[in-house]
């Protein structure tokens, strides 16, 4: 039989071979399950309104936990969005849930119920705001929204929270300047021109709601200037969470003609409680970095998931699980 390693030696080629099947075992550790027996029960999970990024998102990380964790039942929520969604956890009506960090920090602020009982798995991608009109609108910029009608989101939205705040650094009060309106994702692009002059949107690039809208209407983006962007993350506390950013133009190609679209992002998390089961959340953590990709192939946003980056969930701390696993994987 002919040696494994003709021209090593034979110290040299077990040191090789010991090597060889160490790596082969971390590798078949990152592929296969933690342990023998994975957790099961029944966890909720609160997503967003439907045709958002985060109902998307929420659906396709089941199946991926069912994979992984084939007893473990996921109930899927619908919510308003990241306001919500925070409630929700911190009053242990939900277990999991995706929330803007800017939502998450405001819910602390405000010392209401559980806000100290926030924990951290991983931050997810950042959404982007989005100032829909129609194509043909003489709306340009944002001081023209004066006594239009604009929705503004639903009560309890991350959408909500954001452009009332953008509307107060342009000088525009929400509640007098306005005609404002409470549309989601999932009815405003359909009143978009019969009955709305422009909506607010934050969400994942591209949004399901609006490639929709593309293929059936013309629309465009009116852009968030840098200056107002740094006139808000300058206030700091939850508003030093938005960064000035151009919306790539390949999110609505027919729509943006090859051109970007000056805005605004903010980072998601996906949160917890400090009482959830540590194991439990360890395994959920390691399937949402695992699933990137798989998830990615229909939810672009989720491309950007990366283990070098979730662990940063200001403004809340890890939970002890998720910690567990990002020690695990540390180069």
């Amino acid at each position: 039989m002919p040696k494994p390693f003709p021209h090593l030696s034979r110290r040299q080629a077990l040191q090789t071979a010991a090597a060889t099947l160490v790596a082969l075992g971390l590798l078949l550790w990152w592929l296969l399950p933690l342990g023998e027996d994975p957790p099961a029960g029944t966890i909720t999970f609160s997503t967003g309104t439907r045709q958002g990024v985060y109902q998307k998102y929420g659906g396709l990380l089941r199946k991926e936990i069912h994979k992984d964790m084939p007893d473990l039942k996921v109930k899927l929520e619908t919510s308003a969005g990241s306001q919500e969604n925070v409630r929700l956890v911190a009053t242990g009506k939900s277990d999991f849930a995706i929330a803007a960090a800017d939502a998450v920090e405001t819910y602390q602020q405000n010392g209401d119920p559980g806000a100290d009982q926030l924990r951290g798995v991983a931050r997810l991608y950042d959404d982007y705001v989005q100032l829909v009109v129609p194509a043909d609108s003489d709306i340009h910029t944002i001081a023209d929204l004066k006594g239009k009608r604009v929705s503004i989101g639903v009560s309890n939205s991350g959408v909500r929270l954001i452009a009332e705040r953008v509307l107060d650094a342009a000088g525009i009060d929400p509640a007098k300047d306005i005609q404002p309106r409470a549309e989601g994702i999932d009815t405003g692009p359909k009143l978009l021109g019969h009955g709305l002059d422009a909506f607010f949107w934050s969400g994942g690039l591209p949004t399901d709601g609006l490639k929709q809208l593309a293929e059936r209407s013309a629309f465009r983006f009116v852009p968030i200037e840098p200056s107002l962007v740094a006139k808000l993350h300058a206030e700091g506390e939850p508003t030093r969470y938005y960064r000035a950013t151009n919306m790539p133009a390949s999110a609505y190609p027919s729509v943006q003609n090859n051109k970007t679209v000056p805005t605004m992002a903010v980072s998601n998390l996906l949160i917890t409680r400090k009482d959830m089961d540590p194991e439990l959340t360890e395994w959920l953590t390691r399937t949402v970095i695992k699933s990137r990709d798989g998830i990615g192939r229909d939810v672009h946003s989720a491309q950007l998931v990366d283990v070098r980056t979730a662990i940063y969930t200001d403004p809340v701390p890890l939970h002890e699980g998720a910690r567990r696993y990002y020690r695990s994987v540390k180069p």
